[in-house]
């Protein structure tokens, strides 16, 4: 008689999410015979993840459709919890999985162990040891780290912070960042730009890209940044379009558009989805982001980043000399990234640099240590 599969609940609620679970959720179904893989969509992110849904080709099983204009982070807690217990009680899943540090992780963390169902944090052990920077991401991976019962680290780095914290080493695996695996599966793809951003590519030489939505930059800080690139876009007006996705929030929205909608090379345009935004950045000279997803992604496809953080969780981008940090200050933006505009040499040796955070096998790894097979460890 076979033995009963393993059934894994994955939890998703915005776009980061879906993308770095994506591979886990393909392997999980790959694998039918030792597991049953069931999804929940907590709604967190809504039109922002369901083309994501399509591309990667997952069919949710329950979706509790918290979103709600103008949400806070305690709104979308109390809401989640109640939804996902209902999930929880309904599905009794050996495991259950989440990502990340969003809040719906952490509502996920909770909800599984009020349930006493074991939870597997992916991505686990990320820290910037600040819980104002980022805010509240920090927070909710410590909440998340501290129930779980598998920590899957995408680094060395992230593996030694769960030991000092008391993390049981037998139950920490480093498997490298699943974005990795997203993205050489979806930039190998064919995924065509529009005609409008095909034309931004042809217009200038040089092609940058932006991306930023952090919410502990809201206010003074977001402005000295979006006053930075209005700068940059002066100086290289002639030879550099700036190509910006700019987050729906009209926190961010707003002083955006004020500040940058009314310089010629720099397009302001509506979040792509994740293959053409995938082929843009591939196409980019550098790319200057808050993400910490975009900064995995960047030396994935060799492309250097320029970071918008005061501190970071991150570090092995900067170590590995694949990314600089210029913090949220008009003058140290400009500074370094003109240096990179400016200075090919230094640029070249920044794409050379090996990808710190993953070889494209993190998802295989994660599937292997819940079915209990060995596990050959990312950097191993």
């Amino acid at each position: 008689m076979a033995p009963k599969p393993i059934r894994i609940l994955s939890v998703l609620g915005t776009r980061p999410e879906v993308i770095k679970m994506a591979p886990i959720i393909t392997a999980l179904a790959a694998d039918h015979r030792r597991f049953e893989s069931r999804v929940c969509v907590t709604g967190q992110h809504r039109a922002l993840v369901e083309p994501l849904f399509a591309l990667f080709g997952i069919r949710p099983d329950h979706d509790l459709a918290v979103m709600r204009p103008g949400q806070t982070p305690t709104d979308v807690l109390s809401a989640a919890l109640p939804g996902l217990q209902s999930v929880l009680r309904h599905e009794r899943p050996d495991w259950v999985l989440a990502e990340g540090d969003t809040t719906t992780v952490m509502a996920t963390a909770i909800a599984a162990f009020h349930e006493r169902v074991p939870f597997g944090h992916v991505e686990a052990g990320l820290r910037s040891r600040d819980f104002a920077r980022p805010f509240p991401e920090e927070f909710n991976r410590r909440v998340a780290d501290l129930v779980a019962g598998w920590w899957f680290a995408p680094t060395d780095g992230a593996r030694t912070n769960l030991l000092r914290e008391g993390a049981d080493p037998a139950r920490v695996v480093v498997t490298g960042n699943t974005v990795v695996d997203a993205v050489l599966d979806v930039s190998a793809r064919p995924a065509a730009l529009s005609p409008a951003l095909e034309a931004l590519g042809t217009r200038r030489p040089r092609l940058v890209l932006v991306t930023m939505h952090r919410r502990e930059s809201f206010g003074g800080p977001l402005e000295q940044i979006c006053l930075a690139l209005a700068d940059l876009a002066d100086a290289y007006r002639d030879v550099v379009q700036f190509v910006y996705p700019v987050h729906p929030n009209p926190a961010v929205r707003g002083p955006v558009h004020a500040i940058l909608g009314d310089r010629e090379n720099v397009a302001l345009v509506e979040p792509l989805e994740y293959g053409p935004f995938v082929q843009l950045l591939r196409r980019s000279a550098l790319v200057i982001t808050d993400s910490g997803g975009v900064l995995e992604e960047a030396p994935t496809l060799g492309v250097p980043a320029v970071v918008l953080r005061e501190v970071t969780e991150r570090p092995e981008a900067f170590l590995s000399g694949a990314a600089v940090l210029a913090g949220t200050a008009r003058e140290g933006v400009v500074q370094a990234v003109r240096r990179l505009l400016d200075d090919e040499p230094v640029r070249r040796a920044m794409m050379g640099k090996p990808n710190p955070y993953g070889d494209g096998k993190a998802a295989a790894r994660i599937v292997a240590a819940l079915a209990g097979d060995p596990v050959e460890p990312f950097g191993g």
